[in-house]
């Protein structure tokens, strides 16, 4: 058997899947389904299909030639480079858009391949990643847009909270929907979609509180693990334990829990800070901060103390452990978005998919 292994349980993801999907349907909500986290894997995507997402959406070509086979709606979310229009538009039937020079590339490799590419403008509504910040660049684009032959303005869209941390809020996302409806009226045209942001905008559902005409969210981590990611609250029928991540004890010793000479700059260039808890028995497992983020890794055994790492050692106080580790013995652990994001890109950690 090889460590470290992340073990992913399909069955666990597509209950969470369905459990979302039912939540955002009440409200007339599609989901798009976010594959970026788990690098497309297609054992998984297919849980989210028999969860019920209505797109699939990725951020990396590479990912969505890896659900080509897969027949439903592809969304590319992360703006589409001029150097991949034509795979842009070969891979993905829509794709989140913000620059017109990129636009019209993407009308040309349309025109190239026979097809109409579908775009969602992006506003951005004070996050400050991308999208439209001027309402008047916004309305100028849809006017030069809706000259173009191969391409379809499809609907507006806005990211939240990924960059600046933003909380969606019904007044931010009422805006969306200002724009959509002046825009429908100005140019006498229909937007299909209005995706209303990720899944910090999941706390929202149920409340009332998301605005009429908003119809769309890109889900990843709540779909995945059942959590919004605006306040990190669990969503009620959903698991959080769909992926396990498994590394193995390579050294036990009794240390200080303070470096014992003048401390200076880590391998990450931070200078580390230490709570001085005497001598404590501490553990170095092999998997690391290449492989995984020490922020958001849950060991099983609760007595446990993650205490940092390195690029390949995980250090762990297990002093108030009640079970006597040896070395070569597995720690089990939990993993949450950005330790799963790491350790599905990690060419060092074996997937098991069951």
């Amino acid at each position: 058997m090889s460590y470290p292994r992340v073990i992913i349980d399909t069955k666990k993801i597509e209950s969470n899947v369905s459990t979302v999907v039912s939540l955002a349907k009440k409200e007339g909500i599609t989901i798009a389904g976010v594959t970026k986290g788990y690098c497309a894997y297609p054992e998984i995507v297919k849980a989210y299909i028999n969860g019920g997402v209505d797109y699939l959406a990725d951020s990396r070509i590479e990912n969505l030639k890896k659900i080509a086979q897969f027949d439903i709606p592809k969304m590319m979310l992360r703006l589409p480079m001029i150097s991949q229009a034509k795979e842009t538009v070969e891979y993905a039937d829509i794709s989140l858009n913000s620059e017109l020079e990129t636009i019209y590339a993407l009308n040309e490799a349309s025109e190239s391949l026979g097809k109409v590419h579908k775009v969602i403008l992006m506003a951005d509504l004070g996050d400050l990643r991308e999208g439209y910040f001027n309402k008047e660049e916004l309305l100028h684009a849809v006017d030069e847009i809706l000259e173009l032959n191969n391409i379809e303005l499809y609907g507006l869209g806005v990211n939240l909270t990924c960059y600046g941390g933003v909380i969606p809020k019904r007044h931010i996302l009422q805006k969306l929907v200002d724009y959509k409806n002046e825009i429908e009226e100005k140019f006498e045209i229909k937007l299909e979609m209005l995706s209303g942001g990720n899944s910090s905008t999941v706390h929202l559902l149920g409340t009332g509180e998301i605005p009429n005409g908003i119809n769309n969210l890109r889900l990843g981590e709540s779909i995945i693990f059942g959590t919004e990611s605006a306040y990190g609250r669990h969503l009620d029928g959903t698991d959080s334990t769909a992926f396990r991540l498994e590394a193995e004890i390579i050294e036990i010793k009794e240390k200080p829990s303070v470096p014992t000479e003048e401390i200076g700059r880590d391998a990450f260039g931070k200078v580390p800070t230490f709570v001085d808890r005497g001598v404590r028995k501490r553990l170095i497992c092999a998997v690391g901060k290449q492989d995984i983020d020490l922020d958001s890794l849950y060991p099983l055994d609760k007595d446990l103390i993650i205490l940092g790492g390195s690029s390949d050692h995980t250090i762990i106080d297990a002093s108030d452990s009640k079970i006597d580790y040896s070395v070569g013995d597995i720690l089990a652990f939990n993993l949450h978005y950005v330790s799963m994001l790491r350790a599905m890109t990690s060419e060092y950690i074996e997937k098991i998919i069951i």
